[in-house]
């Protein structure tokens, strides 16, 4: 009964979250919460480019299930370069004490991360070794989100554009110009993000009753929170706007 229940919640959160789920998508995201007793509402997975990514939130609930008994990871220092950013990386899952061990390995460079998260290669390399340990280890066919440069078939260019632009200095009204409003948009069309649970948690954000009471200052605050947050650790982000769907079922 408590699998169904989880099944269940899971599939109504996933719909409420990527409205555009196809039939296809919604059976291939049971089946997965089936096998591995992964969550929507714990931030477990999440769904892009038509395909559903395990989190490294999910990974890490899995091995703490399972009585995961150790991880060890080291730099592979023939492969590191501090001064270039980059970085590469061995985990070991020991998924019990007399286990021999599942070995994965992560790298990072500025090349193969968003800009939004430049000067954190080292910590990316590190969570993408691990992610892929875990995945051997427990037999996860589907790739963890935080292995992917930024987002399937994406290229330099489109990377690039996901740089907060700079604004222009004759900005009109509070809400802080077209540019702004612009980028909002974009990150949530980017990142597959919920608008209204977005709206809810940028007026928390700048601590006002709606959005258009904010100063240009906070606005911009918040989209360069959000789009580092959705980069570097979109699954928190989700489970921090998934806090506001009672204020959006309330409101419809």
């Amino acid at each position: 009964m408590k699998s169904i229940n989880r099944t269940g919640a899971s599939i109504r959160m996933a719909r409420r979250i990527w409205t555009n789920l196809s039939r296809e998508a919604l059976s291939r995201l049971r089946e997965i919460i089936e096998q591995h007793k992964f969550s929507i509402p714990a931030g477990d997975l999440t769904y892009l480019e038509n395909g559903w990514y395990v989190t490294h939130t999910g990974l890490l609930g899995l091995a703490r299930r399972n009585r995961c008994a150790g991880i060890h990871v080291r730099p592979v220092s023939n492969f590191c370069d501090p001064s270039s950013q980059r970085w590469a990386f061995e985990a070991t899952v020991y998924t019990s004490r007399c286990c021999r061990g599942f070995v994965g390995y992560g790298d990072a460079d500025p090349s193969n991360v968003s800009a939004l998260v430049h000067g954190a290669e080292m910590r990316v390399a590190e969570t993408r070794a691990v992610n892929r340990a875990l995945r051997k280890a427990y037999g996860i066919g589907i790739c963890s989100v935080e292995e992917i440069g930024s987002f399937p078939g994406q290229s330099d260019s489109a990377r690039d554009s996901r740089k907060l632009p700079p604004q222009p200095a004759n900005g009109n009204g509070n809400y802080g110009g077209r540019t702004v409003r612009d980028r909002l948009c974009q990150l949530i069309r980017q990142h597959q993000l919920d608008a209204t649970l977005v709206k809810s948690y940028a007026t928390d954000f700048c601590g006002v009753k709606t959005l258009r009471e904010a100063t240009r200052e906070q606005v911009e605050s918040f989209v360069a929170h959000l789009a580092e947050w959705a980069q570097s650790d979109r699954n928190a982000l989700l489970c921090q706007l998934n806090s506001y769907l009672s204020q959006k079922e309330g409101a419809a």
